[in-house]
């Protein structure tokens, strides 16, 4: 049997929605003889409760202790949060220090994918296009100033705080008063700001994952946001999404599908990901592709984009994660 020690929550802004992925995650695993699962949720100090309120420590020795002296030993680790400590790298690091494999991207892989200007430096060093943008490191004037002139010069932009996940911290801008508010509210949430051009584009997504031994990319499957607005956090997540998404994007040149599948290879090898990714690209109207994002841990609600399409593709979740799991432990032993 596999202790495998599932952990949600995190205490950030994506706090609800890593529940709901761990939910999903939890069906699943729960369904393989072979998984002993116990699932604790983590919250902004980063205590640990399990599914009782009661308190439980996982020690570097790799006991899952409670405070009735009880331990439970974990041999597999699932991290099941979005944004900060998941998705940055800091809870990756320390299970690599406790020698305790884990579904997912290591700790740099994480940290640069989660940072949206690092992000970008690494693809353009791999030879991907990316949105054109303005990178800020303060509210310097000078600073500010890089902000004003992207937005006289593209009419439109997008603020992004350069660290938060899912849509947090991004802003729509078509004015110089949209714009001041926009730079205080992403300086708020993070120290570096990223200024893109705004462009009318379809977002086209794909998942990245290994299956019986070999690297999955799937057809590029398409969302369509309301119409007016952006993909938001809210439209992302929410269960009254009016966003519509298509598993597999129509009309799509057999040109657009391979460059697609390409670009994604070569992120999900040249940043050494592993294990899943869910990798997002603009198509412009005049056929440029650019890609737009990398995540190393999707979300897996029931509206999420990452299990539909690997369901389209024809692969099992339960299948995929037993595999995962089993090799990973092999490893280590």
């Amino acid at each position: 049997m596999i202790n495998t020690l599932l952990i949600c929550g995190g205490g950030g802004s994506e706090h609800q929605v890593s529940l709901r992925t761990a939910d999903f995650i939890e069906r699943q695993l729960c369904e393989l003889e072979e998984v002993a699962l116990e699932r604790v949720e983590m919250d902004g100090n980063g205590r640990l409760t399990d599914r009782h309120g009661q308190v439980r420590r996982l020690d570097q020795d790799r006991m899952l202790r409670d405070e009735n002296g009880g331990a439970w030993e974990v041999h597999y680790v699932i991290p099941a949060i979005h944004g900060y400590p998941g998705e940055t790298g800091d809870l990756q690091s320390l299970l690599d220090l406790f020698g305790i494999p884990y579904y997912g991207c290591g700790p740099e892989a994480s940290k640069i994918c989660f940072n949206k200007v690092t992000t970008k430096l690494w693809l353009s060093a791999l030879g991907i296009d990316n949105t054109p943008y303005q990178y800020l490191s303060s509210r310097e004037p000078e600073e500010l100033a890089k902000a004003s002139m992207a937005l006289e010069e593209w009419g439109q932009v997008f603020v992004k705080a350069s660290n938060q996940g899912s849509s947090v911290g991004c802003y729509k801008v078509s004015s110089t008063q949209e714009l001041d508010r926009a730079l205080e509210q992403a300086f708020a949430l993070s120290p570096y700001v990223l200024v893109e051009k705004c462009l009318k584009v379809r977002e086209l997504e794909v998942a990245v994952y290994p299956y019986e031994g070999k690297l999955v990319i799937t057809p590029p499957g398409e969302v369509c946001a309301p119409a007016g607005s952006f993909y938001s956090y809210e439209e992302k997540y929410s269960d009254a999404s009016r966003a519509v998404t298509h598993v597999e994007a129509p009309g799509l040149s057999e040109a657009q599908v391979s460059w697609i599948h390409e670009a994604a290879r070569r992120a999900f090898v040249g940043l050494q990901l592993k294990d899943l990714s869910r990798i997002d690209f603009f198509l412009t109207e005049s056929g440029e592709i650019y890609l737009n994002e990398v995540n190393t841990f999707p979300g897996m609600t029931s509206i999420s984009m990452f299990p539909k399409m690997m369901a389209h593709a024809g692969h099992d979740f339960r299948r995929y994660m037993a595999n995962l799991i089993r090799a990973a432990v092999n490893r280590q032993s």
